[in-house]
């Protein structure tokens, strides 16, 4: 009975590991909003918001590689939302910009 027991007790607890999920999509998502933050010279334009969406997305990365996916997808979903900004707040300030010009 109590070997049992404790197989049963290590199954669940061994199944509560498995319940985590890779957080393929959220990852996939941040780095493609990093990258188009990038690309849209939101490094140069809005230098705020592109560093804190690094920030979070290299942060992302990490616990991605150490296996705390929890940690990695509020990070990746962080890490999007920040780069969305930058990216719009670039593309805002260089359409100003553009405008004071003429």
């Amino acid at each position: 009975m109590r070997f049992f027991l404790s197989v049963t007790m290590i199954f669940i607890l061994g199944a509560c590991g498995l319940a985590t999920t890779r957080p393929k999509v959220e990852m996939s998502l941040a780095q493609a909003a990093f990258m188009a933050a990038k690309e849209s010279g939101a490094d140069v334009h809005a230098s705020t918001l592109y560093r804190k969406a690094e920030d979070f997305y290299l942060k992302a990365k990490s616990s991605y590689r150490r296996k705390y996916f929890n940690k990695a997808k509020e990070y990746a979903i962080l890490s999007k939302q920040y780069s969305e900004k930058a990216e719009y707040a670039s593309t805002r300030k260089k359409a100003l910009d553009g405008q004071a010009g003429e």
